[in-house]
């Protein structure tokens, strides 16, 4: 087993999005055709757009910066309760949700391309395991490349969501099982099944609650979850994905967490974070959240 860190994985964005400034503890985002004003913690530098190009955005993210806390947006106009976008084969709805989110975390992209790469090469079917999975854009993107895909996550709306994003795409007759259920749980039944898979796809909350009132805390429960990962990865599973948006968490505390569960696999673990390149000739980075993923070679 090696391990490689830091690594910064980076997109300049596509066609349906793009940063177009930060600071002052805010980012700019063109989501499809809609310019869009969030708060942002990692943004601390000066902005430089003029103010004008801020003030005019079509939506602004006006509530608490909490997950757990309450939201609003002001409007610039009258817009669509959703709006179409896409990335690579996946079309998908964009949302105001009340926590600021839209439905799509752009610098997943990184993970999403490698992803399809893995599957593509591996020349075998696949069998995928994405856990809190949210709106699906990972599980149709790796069906799409060729993988059987097992999505869960714990709300009922955001899978309603993934599969509405999965009928707008056109791929309604590919292999996903959609899941409602506490993650922790379910895999816990997998392992005691017997069931396998050749990739794990992790994102976990910082704090969650499942389907029944099951609490999630990223910081107490992410060890065990690892452990039960690892549990059910196939003897020659291809890779595992973790992603973590708690920025006070720490790339190499997670590095080691991983190499400390994959310490005996042939293969490597690299960890690091990922990265939004800002469009413009600034050309700032700002850093989204932290990774660590194992690959069988």
């Amino acid at each position: 087993m090696t391990g490689h860190w830091p690594v910064m994985l980076e997109t300049k964005g596509w066609d349906d999005y793009a940063l177009l400034d930060m600071g002052d503890g805010e980012k700019l985002e063109r989501y499809g055709t809609y310019v869009i004003r969030r708060p942002e913690a990692q943004a601390m530098g000066a902005r430089r757009l003029a103010a004008a190009h801020w003030e005019q955005a079509d939506a602004t993210f006006t509530g608490d910066i909490e997950e757990e806390g309450p939201g609003r947006w002001r409007f610039a106009r009258e817009l669509p309760e959703t709006w179409q976008m896409q990335v690579g084969a996946a079309r998908f709805n964009g949302r105001f949700m009340s926590f600021r989110h839209v439905g799509v975390f752009p610098e997943q992209i990184a993970h999403w391309e490698w992803t399809e790469a893995r599957i593509r090469e591996a020349k075998r079917p696949l069998k995928v395991l994405n856990l809190f999975g949210y709106t699906g854009l990972a599980s149709l993107l790796a069906a799409h490349a060729g993988a059987e895909v097992t999505h869960v996550d714990a709300s009922k709306k955001a899978i309603g969501w993934a599969r509405e994003n999965q009928a707008l795409s056109g791929m309604d007759d590919l292999p996903i099982r959609w899941i409602c259920d506490d993650a922790m749980k379910f895999i816990a039944r997998e392992e005691r099944r017997g069931n396998r898979y050749d990739g794990i796809i992790l994102d976990p909350p910082k704090y969650g609650r499942g389907p029944k009132g099951e609490v999630w805390d990223l910081f107490r429960d992410l060890p065990a979850m690892l452990d039960l990962v690892r549990s059910v990865m196939a003897k020659d599973a291809s890779f595992v994905i973790l992603s973590i948006y708690a920025i006070r968490a720490s790339f190499l505390s997670n590095h080691e967490l991983m190499m400390d569960v994959m310490h005996d696999l042939p293969g490597a673990v690299e960890s690091g974070e990922l990265v939004i390149r800002e469009k413009g000739d600034a050309n700032r980075a700002l850093s989204t959240s932290l990774f660590s993923r194992w690959s069988a070679k």
